[in-house]
């Protein structure tokens, strides 16, 4: 299991032009990413994000941070900038993780599944459906700073986001990822103490304003 570690920022041609120049295009790519919940967002409402992307699952989940109370002023800023989400990927673990929250799980709720759907019955049984799908086109580069990729995305609602990500094993250094994601962000110019809004939280506020409106009133979003 993984930790992710990201900073989220708005791009412009001065920030484009500078990462083209001190970074390494590792190429560019196209996924759907399809997001499933409860009809009463018992994942999301936990800050829980259930992600399908090109035919593998992955769990976002919330991570409590290490010593943050501890440290200085500027540290703290730099750290609320950034989100930190324990990734897991493997389905079988997803699933206990899934249905330890879904408490009301309809258990005899078997359906007639063919094959092709048997792996994703899991699904209707514990009544999560898809509450958002979309595409993304990214570009990726790679720094002279070891462990840091930076990920230029659009997305298909129209909206540009540029992401500074560092994976960590669970329980690494957090403080590291930190100060290399600010020395970064420093190389490329970027500036302001506002966290950036992500895809889902965009998509969200056009597409399920009901959905968006409880994840603001539990502080998620």
């Amino acid at each position: 299991m993984s930790v992710e570690v990201e900073r989220k920022f708005l791009c412009n041609a001065d920030t484009l032009k500078t990462l083209q120049e001190i970074g390494v295009c590792l190429g560019q790519r196209q996924f759907c990413d399809q997001y499933f919940d409860t009809p009463k967002f018992d994942l999301t409402l936990r800050d829980m994000w259930l992600r399908k992307r090109k035919g593998c699952w992955e769990l976002k989940c919330p991570t409590t941070s290490n010593g943050t109370e501890e440290r200085s002023g500027e540290q703290s800023k730099a750290a609320a900038l950034c989100s930190r989400y324990k990734e897991i990927t493997n389905l079988p673990e997803i699933q206990l993780r899934v249905k330890e929250v879904i408490k009301d799980v309809c258990a005899d709720r078997e359906t007639e599944m063919s094959p092709s759907q048997e792996d994703e019955s899991w699904l209707s049984k514990i009544n999560l459906v898809c509450f958002a799908e979309f595409t993304t086109v990214r570009r990726s580069f790679t720094l002279e700073e070891e462990g840091v990729q930076v990920d230029l995305d659009q997305a298909d609602f129209g909206y540009h986001v540029g992401e500074i990500e560092v994976l960590l094993p669970e329980g690494g250094d957090l403080q590291s990822a930190l100060e290399k994601i600010e020395r970064t962000a420093g190389k490329l110019g970027l500036t302001g103490d506002q966290r950036v809004e992500g895809k889902m939280h965009v998509y969200l506020k056009s597409n399920h304003p009901e959905h968006y409106a409880k994840l603001l009133s539990e502080h998620i979003l």
